[in-house]
């Protein structure tokens, strides 16, 4: 089988992010470009970066469990997307279990983490919503054994 591309991963992923914005009303393309060169910095496969840049793409509706289920990509890609794309009603620790047991998941989760708790990007959110979300992400990387 021939697998997509890293350029058509990053075209598919932009393309269905298009219309959405993050929390500050920035493009959401940006949050997924970060994720992608934070797995790379960190020493991410390719099949990382593919991953990083699909991460939200089943938990956010911008593409269906459908489509990443017949989709041209490796196995290992479509299952680190599955373990990070959080269920609803899910707890914390079953979260963090699954990204733990899922080989390669864990860098992007981190990338992931490391971006979404960039001081810049919270401090553009009024206070209690920053709050809010520091406290999420500092549970969410104690859980995965990652440092503050």
């Amino acid at each position: 089988m021939t697998y997509l591309s890293l350029a058509e991963v990053e075209f598919i992923a932009r393309e269905a992010h298009a219309a959405q914005t993050d929390k500050a009303g920035r493009p959401y393309t940006e949050h997924l470009q970060a994720v992608a060169d934070g797995v790379r910095a960190r020493g991410g496969s390719d099949e990382q970066i593919a991953a990083a840049w699909l991460h939200d793409s089943v938990e956010d509706d911008a593409l269906s469990r459908e489509w990443l289920d017949a989709a041209a990509l490796p196995a290992r890609v479509k299952d680190m997307v599955l373990a990070v794309t959080k269920v609803k009603g899910e707890s914390t620790a079953t979260y963090t279990s699954r990204i733990l047991a899922t080989p390669g998941a864990l860098l992007v989760k981190e990338s992931d983490l490391a971006h979404n708790a960039d001081p810049g990007r919270l401090a553009v959110l009024d206070e209690a919503a920053r709050i809010r979300l520091t406290e999420k992400y500092a549970e969410v990387r104690r859980l995965l054994g990652l440092p503050r």
